[in-house]
């Protein structure tokens, strides 16, 4: 098994367990201990679980306050991001105005819209390649870039968007919380995540199930804001919520 591959087990298995332990994903994984301890050092050095004494623990409620690179989490959930963007992606219909946030949830959907009569706008620089391939018009606001994203933020992208008006908008997060809201590690980037969702006439997020729970820096949007989309829910406390709708695997 391949690196990025026993790296998406063990979270799907932290996820799912809360709290595990290495001898735990040793046998499960059928791997050597000191295979799983590098894993879980890299894991934790990803900002994807938190290492503790003899295995790891899951991130809920926990804060983070650095985002990794796209490099580094392009390669996790992506058969959930895949059925969340399929999802996503069936919403927009021809008339559509839509936004597209940076990050890699709504990469997936990049490469799986289709609609190419629509017009789209985003602040992520992969996205809008992804898009302008395909044939789509596609639009990029001002700003810096932001390295480890691929995204552009600043003063300039939040005054550009301030001009527009989308039907919908899709947005990536690093947490969702019933109380923080939406959030991120990146005030600049939650700033622009802010201004487009608040032009948005309908907002989506996409999120693999490993963030519920999780608190990032910034806050950018209230839990009520947005419609949420993704490949399941295992977290009790957000199952009643009306706003969640599962992708199918």
């Amino acid at each position: 098994m391949l690196a990025e591959e026993r790296f998406r087990e063990i979270l799907k298995i932290v996820n799912e367990k809360k709290t595990v332990t290495v001898t735990e994903l040793t046998e499960l994984l059928d791997t050597s201990e000191s295979t799983i301890r590098r894993d879980l050092t890299q894991l934790h050095k990803r900002g994807a679980l938190l290492k503790v004494h003899g295995g790891a623990t899951v991130l809920n409620g926990a804060y983070t306050t650095k985002d990794a690179k796209v490099s580094e989490r392009e390669g996790l959930y992506v058969e959930e991001k895949r059925s969340i963007a399929k999802l996503a992606a069936a919403l927009i219909g021809q008339e559509d105005f839509v936004y597209i946030d940076a990050g890699t949830s709504t990469a997936s959907l990049a490469e799986a819209i289709s609609e190419r009569e629509a017009v789209y706008v985003t602040n992520g620089i992969l996205h809008a390649k992804c898009l302008a391939e395909k044939g789509c018009r596609v639009f990029l606001p001002g700003g810096e870039l932001k390295e480890d994203t691929q995204a552009l933020v600043g003063g300039a992208a939040v005054e550009w968007l301030n001009k527009y008006n989308f039907t919908k908008g899709f947005f990536g997060t690093n947490g969702i919380h019933l109380e923080k809201g939406y959030t991120t590690p990146d005030i600049s980037e939650a700033l622009v995540k802010e201004a487009a969702m608040k032009r948005c006439r309908e907002a989506y997020v996409l999120a693999d199930s490993s963030k519920f729970g999780h608190v990032s820096s910034v806050t950018f949007a209230r839990f009520e804001d947005a419609q949420i989309i993704t490949d399941h829910i295992s977290d009790p406390v957000f199952q009643t919520c009306s706003n969640i709708e599962e992708a199918e695997s």
